[in-house]
């Protein structure tokens, strides 16, 4: 299975595991599956940093040589055709991060990895929830 991982849970992964529900941790410790994170995370992450609604421990940069090194984390690449399948998928709100995520999980054909409400109730691509 191949997932991609909503900005939360790329951050509960590395930091906070005892946030993942069973199902996910399994799905994200199984060496079967593939791991995926969008740099729209990474811009999310360091927005919410910004603002200093997350602490990225000892600072972000470190964080981020970090939490890749953990991985294995494949990068899905923003493309033309990314972009243009924001307009395509369904969600309750304009959130671009969450869009460009939705629309990420489509175009790769990733299962997207959430605990989002409002990415769980879009249509267009396919989710794992974090319950």
């Amino acid at each position: 299975m191949k997932l991609l991982l909503d900005t939360h849970i790329w951050v509960w992964s590395v930091g906070q595991p005892a946030r993942l529900s069973k199902r996910v941790a399994k799905a994200l410790g199984n060496p079967a599956n593939e791991l995926w994170v969008s740099p729209i995370s990474t811009w999310e992450l360091l927005l919410l940093y910004r603002k200093g609604r997350v602490v990225l421990e000892p600072d972000a940069e470190i964080w981020f040589a970090a939490a890749h090194s953990r991985g294995p984390f494949k990068e899905a690449p923003v493309t033309h055709d990314v972009a243009m399948e924001t307009e395509k998928v369904v969600i309750p709100h304009r959130d671009p991060a969450d869009r460009f995520l939705a629309a990420t999980a489509k175009v790769y054909g990733l299962t997207l990895v959430t605990a989002d409400d409002n990415l769980l109730s879009g249509s267009g691509y396919e989710v794992m929830a974090n319950r």
